[in-house]
């Protein structure tokens, strides 16, 4: 791998990390009806552009990661919209956490397979991430965000926190 390579691939990562570990922290903000301030548009910006550099990788057609990327890229969009277009009125606070945290999925999800294909111990247990292992391990993070995104999309009334607090 080349040195401009490297060095793409690891502010690809730096920035899929920065974005899955401040999705964690918005999701907390849902699950308690707070907006956690500054790390919202931190995972905002940061998983957008993990989406949009992961297709500056060299590539001869469309994988499964551009797919990903893609779907992502288009629940952001809604996210984006739902929070400074629309401030979260009516029915854009559950677009915006069922798209924010599809997009915070998406980005485990990519995780996931990259665990899977980098530490060697995962990868003898799943070759082909086709394998039992993986299969569960991603219906596990399916499942637990389809119940956090629910719960989340339940308890997240800012609106209510912030007359509650005057």
């Amino acid at each position: 791998m080349s040195s401009g390579l490297a060095t793409y691939t690891a502010i690809h990562v730096i920035l899929s990390l920065a974005g899955i570990v401040s999705g964690l922290v918005v999701l907390s903000g849902f699950l308690s009806s707070r907006q956690p301030g500054g790390f919202t548009p931190v995972f905002l910006w940061t998983t957008l552009l993990t989406s949009l550099t992961g297709f500056g990788f060299p590539f001869t057609h469309v994988l499964p990661s551009h797919i990903v990327g893609a779907l992502s890229l288009g629940v952001l969009a809604i996210a984006i919209f739902a929070r400074y277009g629309r401030r979260l009125a009516g029915g854009w606070r559950w677009a915006y956490v069922v798209s924010a945290m599809t997009a915070l999925y998406f980005n485990c999800f990519v995780l996931v397979v990259q665990v899977f294909l980098k530490v060697p111990a995962l990868k003898s247990l799943a070759p082909t991430q086709s394998e039992p292992p993986f299969v569960v391990v991603q219906l596990v993070v399916l499942a637990a965000f389809v119940m956090l995104t629910i719960a989340a999309a339940v308890k997240f009334h800012p609106a209510q926190q912030r007359r509650a607090a005057a």
